[in-house]
């Protein structure tokens, strides 16, 4: 049966879900309740959303719409619009399979997938799906369809040239800009790959974020496509081109539990490679505290079913296994790290574990690509680099993307406000703690504030003296730059080694920090 209501809109956004309000009463009469589901249609258009109910704030005979769904049918204010009570969708039974352990069809992993692009699951039946995921885990058999399902949801890139290069990280570690070294020498090198990269979630930047200081990030299919034809390469906003549609509202449901079941990792990263036409993919796993993987045994056993499940789709993956103790460059925020890029490409001396691991990583692409033999790709990569080739090519694509190709290092604004923090002892740096250091640039603004953040002048095995700058802080406003130094206070990110009569020992104790 079919109910008619007065639109009352609501400026408020549901994060892209379909959301509607109804009175107690009128939810009473029309016999539905919270998180059941009704039609709303008009003009011509319909959709499928979520109740929630009200005693006062919607009026009988009204229905509140938040923003998403007025935008998504064109509502306004007393606009009349016909609601029809639905039942769930089948797929809530699909998420209490996976919730008793049973492995699910391809088909059933198609049809949540596309209920998830419809908005027609409920962000509590999604996290439902997400932890059965977690907890359960993933056959092969389900992460191919997973990944394949993803694809399916949203833009493909599709392009003439072959090999089709590309590389990600799994991600944890600060400062780890290699992609907007690799690009440039590897489509330096004549071969084609196109990055898209993804924003922060929890971290003080994303590749996007950081490349954005020098470009345009959010292109078309159609501009991508332009910009590649180009120049082999280009780093853009994954997100602002709809590919691979469906991880982008998974991972909003992963990230406040900070849940990252395995064969949704898998699916997410491989399904986005897949969708620009990736055929030779290199995945970066670092390994340390701090980071997503722990342990040496744990990124084997992902880097293999990286390789299993690439294979499948295929792909020809390989995987890196990289130190993630500490930061890999000295920049950690957007601006910082774009200037660091910049001088890197320049040839400056700066961060050399940060152009050592761009080169390996730039050397095993190339090596992927069939430009040299095997064991010879960092030398080519390096000479790429030393002759300004890579600085040539990163113009060339921050213009074909919109941006200033002459832009210098000392062109880039960082914050305003700056802290400088000093040692109160002398000792050997145990640890430089990745996530903390995260924590404290996001406090001081990044990345939302591009030119917040941290600069790093130690890193692990480092001998400090009393008094030895240890970083900087950058903030584009006083209260920022005070919430960051009180939270250099409480999380202390860098530890000592401690020595006992004279041993070594394993015990750390926390460092003493003086601020000027």
């Amino acid at each position: 049966m079919k109910y008619e209501f007065k639109v009352k809109k609501i400026d408020v956004t549901a994060g892209g879900k379909n959301v509607v309000v109804l009175n107690k009463e009128d939810a009473e009469d029309i016999d539905v309740g919270i998180m059941d589901r009704v039609k709303v249609k008009t003009n011509g258009k319909e959709a499928v959303a979520i109740v929630d109910l009200t005693e006062k704030y919607i009026k009988k005979g009204q229905i509140g719409c938040f923003s998403d769904l007025v935008k998504r049918l064109g509502l306004k204010n007393n606009q009349k619009v016909r609601i029809e009570p639905i039942e769930k969708p089948e797929t809530v039974e699909y998420i209490k399979k996976k919730l008793d352990g049973i492995e699910l069809s391809k088909e059933e992993i198609n049809a949540i997938i596309r209920d998830v692009m419809r908005e027609t699951l409920s962000d509590v039946e999604l996290t439902a799906l997400v932890s059965a995921m977690y907890i359960r885990g993933l056959t092969d058999k389900e992460t191919i369809g997973l990944t394949k399902a993803i694809i399916n949801s949203g833009a493909t890139l599709e392009f003439k040239k072959r090999p089709i290069l590309d590389k990600h990280c799994v991600g944890g570690v600060p400062g780890n800009r290699t992609t907007m070294i690799i690009v440039p020498i590897v489509a330096a090198a004549g071969l084609t790959i196109p990055k898209t990269s993804s924003r922060s979630i929890t971290s003080a930047a994303g590749t996007a974020d950081t490349m954005e200081v020098l470009a345009p990030v959010s292109l078309s299919v159609e501009k991508i496509k332009e910009v590649v034809e180009k120049t082999n390469g280009c780093m853009v906003w994954g997100g602002g081109v709809n590919l691979a549609a469906a991880d982008d509202k998974l991972i909003k449901i992963r990230h406040p539990l900070n849940l990252d079941p395995k064969g949704v990792l898998l699916a997410s990263i491989l399904a986005k490679k897949k969708a620009v036409g990736a055929t030779h993919v290199l995945i970066d796993i670092p390994i340390g505290l701090g980071a997503k993987v722990a342990s040496k045994k744990e990124a084997q056993a992902l880097a293999e079913d990286f390789m299993k499940i690439g294979s499948a789709l295929g792909m020809e993956v390989n995987c890196i296994i990289t130190p993630g103790y500490d930061p890999v460059g000295q920049a950690v925020g957007p601006a910082l790290e774009a200037r660091e890029v910049l001088k890197i490409l320049k040839g400056e001396q700066v961060s050399p574990d940060l152009v050592e691991k761009s080169l390996v990583m730039s050397g095993l692409l190339l090596e992927m690509g069939g430009k040299v033999k095997k064991g010879q790709g960092r030398l080519l990569a390096e000479k790429i680099l030393r002759k300004g080739e890579a600085l040539q090519k990163m113009r060339e694509i921050i213009e074909a993307q919109g941006g200033n190709p002459d832009i210098e290092p000392e062109d880039i604004k960082i914050g305003k406000k700056s802290l400088d923090i000093y040692s109160k002892e002398t000792g050997r740096i145990f640890l430089v703690n990745v996530k903390k250091i995260n924590s404290i640039a996001r406090a001081a603004g990044a990345p939302k504030d591009k030119g917040a953040g941290v600069y790093l002048y130690v890193e692990k095995g480092d001998k400090v003296k009393k008094g030895q700058k240890l970083f900087t802080i950058y903030a584009e406003s006083s209260r920022k730059l005070k919430a960051a130094q009180e939270l250099v206070e409480k999380l202390k990110p860098i530890e000592f080694e401690k020595i006992i009569l004279g041993e070594y020992s394993t015990e750390r104790k926390p460092m003493v920090y003086e601020f000027h």
